[in-house]
């Protein structure tokens, strides 16, 4: 149930980022503003993601299965959801972390986005190679 709470209050502090304010003392603004590009990068990412499995839907239809078209695209699009959600609370945690001057957060979700677009790569590759049709 705590667990639960607070990440109902880490969401909620999403949209309320001036309460972050009320934490520990200001950072240098380059560091603030570091934090920024790094969220507006890992958004740049997600649109890309999810501009890939809507690509792979709708333009892969003579090259691909359509459970094969679907399950890439599956996978691109909740790729891009999962990146989308974890930018912004990768930005709040750092914003806080700087605040406090505590260290800065770390997380799997890198290696494990990274380690999902690898092996959607490879199966494109096997369908560029192999030739398969729908």
């Amino acid at each position: 149930m705590g667990r639960l709470r607070g990440a109902r209050d880490a969401v909620l502090l999403w949209f309320a980022p001036a309460r972050v304010q009320n934490e520990g003392t200001t950072p240098d603004y380059r560091f603030s503003l570091a934090n920024e590009r790094t969220f507006l990068a890992w958004i740049r990412t997600a649109l890309a993601l999810i501009g890939g499995g809507f690509a792979v839907d709708q333009f892969l239809t003579n090259h691909l299965t359509h459970w094969v078209r679907v399950v890439l695209s599956l996978a691109l699009l909740a790729a891009g959801v999962a990146c989308t959600l974890r930018a912004v609370n990768h930005w709040m945690r750092c914003e806080r972390a700087m605040r406090r001057g505590a260290n800065l957060p770390v997380s799997r979700f890198p290696a494990s986005l990274a380690l999902l677009v690898a092996v959607i790569a490879i199966a494109m590759v096997a369908v560029v190679f192999f030739g398969w049709a729908g």
